[in-house]
C-alpha cells in the first residue's frame, strides 16, 4: 500500500515547493547505510523532498551522498557550517560538498547561531557569513539560512535579519516550548518579519516530550521524544497547523516513520483542550530549562 503523499507549501523565497515535513538528517549521524537506504525508500515513499543535515551530524552527509547519483533532482538539499570565521567556513562547506557527492547545496545555514561573541565573529568581517556569499557568488549554494536552538533564538533571528537578508530561519517551535509567554512573544515578532519578507520558517522539537528523565536512553535523540502514535499525530499536527512553517523530523530513524505517518493524515490542528491533555498525561516539559 502506497503512504499518502505529504502536503507541500512554497519554501520562502526560494521558488521551491517543500514537504512541510523536512527530513532532519541528523536521524542518519549514526546509522549504517543500509539503515540509511531504507530511511530513503521511506522518503521517496511519503514524497519528501527536502533533506536538512549539516556537517556536525556524524556521519550524515556519507550516509546521504550515495543516494545523490540518482536523486539529486528529487531533493531541496540543504546542510550547515558550525564553524565561525570565513576560512573554517570555506573549508566545511567544501568538505560537505564532498562528502555529500555534490557540485552545488541549496542552502547553506550557520549552525546554532546563538552566543553573542560567536555572532559577532561569524557575521562580522573575516566571518563565516562571508564564505556562504562567496559559496553564493561561485555557485555553490543557491540560499542561505540561519538556525539556533534555546529561549533566545528567536530573538537572535531577528538580530541576524537585520544585520543579512537570509532566505531562511530555524528553531524550536511546539505547544510545550510556546508556553514560555517570553519565547512565545520572541517567535511571533520572529514570524511575522518573515512573513513579511518571505523567509522560510523550519522548526525543531515538534515531538520533545522533555529532557531525558534518566541516563539510559532509548532513541538517538539528545531529548526524549513522544513515542505513542497518537500523541505523535498530536504534536505534528499541531505544528502543521500554523500556516508558513515546517517541520523538521525527528533524529531517530525508528521514531521518524510515526511522524511521517502524522504528517501524511494531517487536516487540521488540535485544540488547546487536546494538548492540555496530551502534556499532562505525557508529563511534557520544556526544553528550555
Amino acid at each position: 500500500m502506497t503512504a499518502k503523499q505529504i502536503e507541500k507549501r512554497p519554501f520562502g523565497r526560494t521558488g521551491h515547493m517543500s514537504t512541510v515535513t523536512l527530513v532532519g538528517a541528523a536521524a542518519l549521524g549514526s546509522v549504517t547505510q543500509a539503515e540509511a537506504d531504507r530511511t530513503l525508500d521511506l522518503l521517496l515513499e511519503y514524497g519528501v523532498n527536502h533533506i536538512d543535515t549539516a556537517a556536525s551530524y556524524g556521519d550524515a552527509e556519507l550516509r546521504i551522498g550515495p543516494w545523490m547519483a540518482q536523486h539529486r533532482k528529487t531533493f531541496f538539499l540543504a546542510t550547515k557550517t558550525g564553524q565561525r570565521t570565513y576560512e573554517k567556513a570555506r573549508e566545511e562547506i567544501h568538505r560537505s560538498l564532498d562528502r555529500l557527492r555534490v557540485d552545488a547545496v541549496d542552502l547553506i545555514q550557520l549552525h546554532a547561531l546563538v552566543h553573542p561573541d560567536e555572532w559577532d565573529t561569524a557575521m562580522g568581517p573575516g566571518g563565516a557569513l562571508e564564505a556562504c556569499i562567496e559559496a553564493r557568488e561561485q555557485g555553490l549554494v543557491r540560499f542561505i539560512g540561519v538556525t539556533g536552538h534555546g529561549s533566545t533564538i528567536a530573538a537572535m533571528h531577528r538580530r541576524s535579519l537585520a544585520r543579512f537578508d537570509f532566505d531562511s530561519v530555524l528553531l524550536p517551535y511546539s505547544y510545550t516550548i510556546i508556553q514560555d509567554k517570553s519565547y512565545a512573544q520572541d517567535f511571533e515578532a520572529l514570524l511575522q518579519t518573515c512573513q513579511e519578507r518571505n523567509v522560510a520558517v523550519q522548526t525543531i522539537k515538534s515531538i520533545s516530550r522533555g529532557p531525558w528523565a534518566t541516563t539510559e536512553r532509548t532513541r538517538s535523540t539528545w531529548y526524549q521524544p513522544l513515542e505513542d502514535q497518537h500523541d505523535i499525530d498530536l504534536a505534528v499536527h499541531w505544528v502543521l497547523g500554523r500556516p508558513g512553517v515546517f517541520l523538521n523530523t525527528v533524529g531517530d530513524i525508528h521514531v521518524l516513520p510515526r511522524v511521517l505517518d502524522a504528517a501524511s493524515r494531517f487536516t487540521q490542528r488540535p485544540t488547546d483542550v487536546e494538548m492540555q491533555t496530551l502534556t499532562k498525561e505525557e508529563h511534557m516539559t520544556s526544553l528550555f530549562v
